[in-house]
């Protein structure tokens, strides 16, 4: 019969910090004898010289006091639950020297408020330091993670990134600082960490994570957490976690709401489980178009930085199974079951996918140069735009940002935000050039699409929107 025993707080520093045990047995007594052959050192603790169950540790069966029956030799069935619950008296329990001498002086000072609990301790923070953690992205997530887990003793922490620190990621990337805008976030990123805790190796990745380096980035980690901002390289995070076996620590942010969850666990679900396939392109605008509330990433990337610490010291409940939702404008939290799918191409019973594929194209997103080109008659590159100004045209420019947007920097044209716009298709002279805007093109690309299906076709979309004006033509103008 299959058992499972309930591991009690002060007796988890001899079973590894597990808070259960698994065993084949007919009988509480072989349960318990299961238990101790694979952790002889919780004999002593539960028995006597005289190889009885001590006085002070009681024995429930599915929540049934067995203290006056044989515990021995009660029967137990399939399924059956056995909780120790020993007598506590408030006490941390004490620590082996040699576990001690595992950590040096300065670490036992530094990680005193982690050693002084039982959940954690000796054993926990040894774990701790012995464990390695690849963080994706050094942005808005990647900050707080790699903060805590750094501070935590996180023996080794890869980062991947490539990009360099902007003046608008101060708002929340919070590993920066206003001197380090232009210089690369990887160096600054290191340089931090390696500030807070000397005793943590600080591993680099000046790369965009591909299928062809993605899992041999990933070899000799124990878990990844996952802080990026685009649809193909979650894919691709998510495949290669579930191709190596390893723990996907997963958030995501947008203007007030996160998630999160922790995905690849024994029979729990993976990414693709959640979401099979990606939105098509365009559909969700990126935090660089909706804009993300500034302290969201440090709740959600402290969260992943909570579960992956939980993950390595074996404590507590993994969010396996589960998606946590946050709204910081309600202050609530909710928690969605997931379910594992049978019949995911990745994790499932019988995968279909094997390896990585090439996720640009597996999210909708096509690079190629003829995709540019059968697409140029309806596009504009600021320049033009710029001396068709000058030369006193005056094509219809429609902004299809948000009022705040617009109200932050604009070329002066009609302000119809995406959403609005097929509402106000009647009110537009299709025989009129019409000049569409957004922040970068994404959303008025989205735009001129609506419009060409309305039978407009004197229009185009500007190239790079209000921000590349900005950085190419009128450089007072402010960048968001």
């Amino acid at each position: 019969m299959s058992v499972k025993i309930i591991i009690p707080t002060p007796l988890r520093l001899y079973t590894d910090q597990k808070e259960s045990f698994k065993v084949q047995a007919n009988s509480v007594g072989e349960s318990l004898t299961g238990l101790t052959d694979t952790y002889p050192e919780l004999r002593r603790h539960l028995y006597n010289e005289d190889g009885k169950l001590r006085s002070f540790i009681n024995i429930y069966l599915n929540d049934d006091d067995i203290r006056y029956l044989d515990r021995e030799k009660t029967p137990v069935k399939q399924g059956d639950i056995i909780t120790i619950v020993p007598s506590i008296a408030g006490g941390t329990p004490s620590v082996p020297v040699e576990q001690r001498n595992s950590l040096s002086n300065e670490e036992i000072r530094r990680y005193s408020r982690h050693l002084i609990m039982p959940e954690v301790g000796m054993n926990g923070q040894r774990k701790l330091k012995t464990s390695s953690v690849l963080m994706i992205g050094a942005g808005g997530l990647g900050s707080p993670a790699g903060l805590y887990l750094t501070a935590a003793g996180v023996g080794r922490i890869g980062i991947v990134d490539f990009d360099t620190v902007d003046e608008s990621n101060l708002q929340r990337q919070v590993l920066y600082t206003t001197d380090q805008v232009g210089k690369p976030k990887l160096e600054m990123a290191r340089e931090r960490l390696h500030g807070l805790n000397p005793h943590v190796q600080i591993d680099t990745y000046q790369t965009h994570l591909s299928s062809e380096n993605a899992l041999d980035i990933f070899t000799g980690y124990n878990l990844v957490v996952d802080g990026t901002d685009n649809f193909q390289t979650r894919y691709l995070v998510n495949d290669a976690c579930v191709i190596k076996g390893i723990p996907n620590v997963y958030g995501s942010i947008f203007r007030f709401e996160g998630q999160a969850s922790v995905f690849g666990l024994d029979d729990g679900p993976c990414y693709r489980c959640l979401y099979p396939e990606p939105p098509p392109p365009g559909l969700v605008p990126s935090c660089a178009e909706g804009g993300v509330f500034g302290v969201l990433p440090g709740i959600v990337g402290s969260i992943q930085a909570n579960e992956a610490i939980k993950l390595l010291t074996g404590i507590g409940n993994p969010l396996k199974g589960r998606l946590l939702l946050f709204d910081a404008l309600k202050m609530t939290f909710r928690e969605l079951k997931l379910r594992k799918n049978p019949d995911c191409p990745v994790c499932g019973d019988s995968p279909a996918q094997k390896e990585l594929i090439d996720y640009e194209q597996f999210c909708g997103i096509d690079t190629s140069w003829s995709q540019y080109k059968r697409d140029a008659e309806y596009e504009i590159e600021v320049e033009e735009l710029k001396t068709l100004l000058n030369n006193g045209n005056k094509p219809v420019i429609i902004d299809v940002r948000e009022k705040n947007e617009y109200d932050i920097a604009n070329l002066g044209g009609r302000l119809i935000p995406l959403q609005e716009l097929p509402r106000h298709l009647d009110e537009l002279d299709s025989s009129r050039e019409i000049i569409v805007h957004c922040k970068m093109g994404g959303r008025s690309q989205q735009a001129v699409e609506l419009l060409k299906s309305a039978g407009f076709r004197k229009i185009r979309n500007l190239v790079g929107g209000i921000d590349r004006w900005a950085e190419k033509i009128d450089t007072s103008m402010p960048r968001y």
